[in-house]
């Protein structure tokens, strides 16, 4: 099982067009069809609960963690960021949703501004760029969105590993939309799709993406510990005269 844990900061939720695009909140929307696939065990996580929803015992039995955050960046306390960035480089899986460019435990782990140009209101249309990748399995040429808020270059994040998805925008920007790095023994997936008063995450396609990039990330050995260890020599070799 590939335990996934869905933290939204769940703020602002009472206006109606985001009850009307994603009811329950997002991580009730990314938990319902998550939570469809037989090897994920999920549960959810949000800003007003103790310690954010992320104690140690939650964050210890997260294989992938999924952030989706917007205005409520600042409230995140920086020990819970220190927390989640450790786990990543431990092994822990990182999947950073849409407005969470801009997350506390994204931004430690980039180590750039991750700043961009945004305007909300646009047609996107979603190009795979790396069909052979395995978060692009099953994942069509091009996925068409009607109403996505428009993010632009420059997207101040330190070069991806691997670059799957490019956005394109009726206004003419595009847009780096899925990004793979290697974290210490973890990796992390920056997914663009997902503002709070659109449908992106009921799409099928969206949808398949996120699923697969769990299985992505996720931890394929224990999670390791942090260490600078000062060892023997692995071997002993006679000195050479000269």
């Amino acid at each position: 099982m590939i335990k996934v844990t869905v933290w939204n900061e769940y703020t602002g939720q009472d206006h109606p067009e985001v009850v009307s695009a994603n009811p329950g909140g997002i991580h009730a929307v990314l938990a319902s069809f998550l939570g469809e696939e037989t090897d994920f065990k999920v549960r959810t996580a949000i800003l007003e609960e103790p310690q954010c929803g992320l104690t140690d015992e939650v964050l210890e039995n997260t294989d992938v963690l999924l952030w989706w955050g917007h205005s409520a960046h600042h409230m995140v306390p920086d020990e819970i960021v220190e927390k989640v960035v450790k786990a990543v480089q431990k092994g822990m899986g990182l999947i950073a949703l849409h407005s969470s460019h801009l997350a506390k435990p994204f931004v430690r782990l980039m180590g750039t501004t991750c700043t961009l140009k945004w305007r909300d209101g646009d047609y996107e249309k979603l190009w795979t760029v790396a069909p052979y990748h395995p978060i692009a399995e099953g994942v069509p040429e091009c996925i068409d969105l009607e109403s996505e808020e428009m993010y632009g270059e420059r997207f101040d994040i330190p070069e991806p590993d691997e670059l799957i998805f490019l956005g394109w925008f009726s206004g003419g920007e595009l847009f780096r939309s899925g990004c793979v790095w290697n974290r210490g023994y973890g990796k992390v997936f920056y997914f663009q799709p997902g503002h709070e008063t659109n449908r992106s995450y009921s799409n099928e396609h969206i949808q398949k993406i996120i699923i697969n990039a769990v299985r992505f990330v996720a931890p394929t050995i224990k999670r390791n510990k942090i260490s600078c260890p000062n060892p023997q020599p692995a071997m002993k070799t006679e000195k050479i005269k000269v």
